[in-house]
């Protein structure tokens, strides 16, 4: 029973964060979510991730095929996949500024389909995550994780 009410919980938080996802561009600049258009259908966007992660030498943690989540749940999403991947001596490094700073680290990059059949990728941006947690010592890092989330997004952008 427990995991069926955690995966319902898990559907539900993942169709509240869809929902805020898909704000408009100047609302997303406010709450730190960045939206980009891939180029490329739902798998291959995920390949295409995943092999430039690879490619990188970034940890690879995780791919959570949420859309299956929920459709185990009885729940219908678009198709929709975190993938969770970093550099831990340089998400770390956050964390010893602001221990809280965990709940952003590592790395989530959402791969989802609209209704439309068009492929986005969602990130927080780091320098929301920087303010969200108050830390100020960390400028080279989080420059360093912003050029690299937008080399990692621009594997799929033509």
């Amino acid at each position: 029973m427990l995991d069926s009410l955690s995966t319902k919980c898990a559907v539900a938080m993942t169709a509240s964060f869809l929902a805020f996802a898909t704000l408009p561009a100047a609302e997303a600049a406010n709450n730190g979510v960045v939206k980009g258009k891939s180029a490329y259908p739902m798998a291959e966007t995920i390949d295409r991730i995943k092999k430039d992660v690879a490619a990188k030498g970034i940890t690879f943690f995780a791919e959570i095929d949420q859309a299956k989540l929920a459709a185990d749940a009885g729940i219908k999403l678009e198709p929709s996949t975190l993938l969770i991947f970093g550099n831990p001596a340089l998400g770390s490094q956050f964390m010893t500024s602001n221990p809280s700073a965990g709940i952003d680290w590592p790395v989530r990059l959402l791969v989802l389909e609209d209704k439309k059949g068009q492929v986005w990728t969602v990130y927080n941006d780091f320098g929301y995550i920087a303010r969200r947690h108050g830390i100020k010592d960390r400028g080279a890092a989080f420059k360093m994780a912003s050029e690299v989330i937008a080399s990692v997004t621009s594997a799929v952008k033509k």
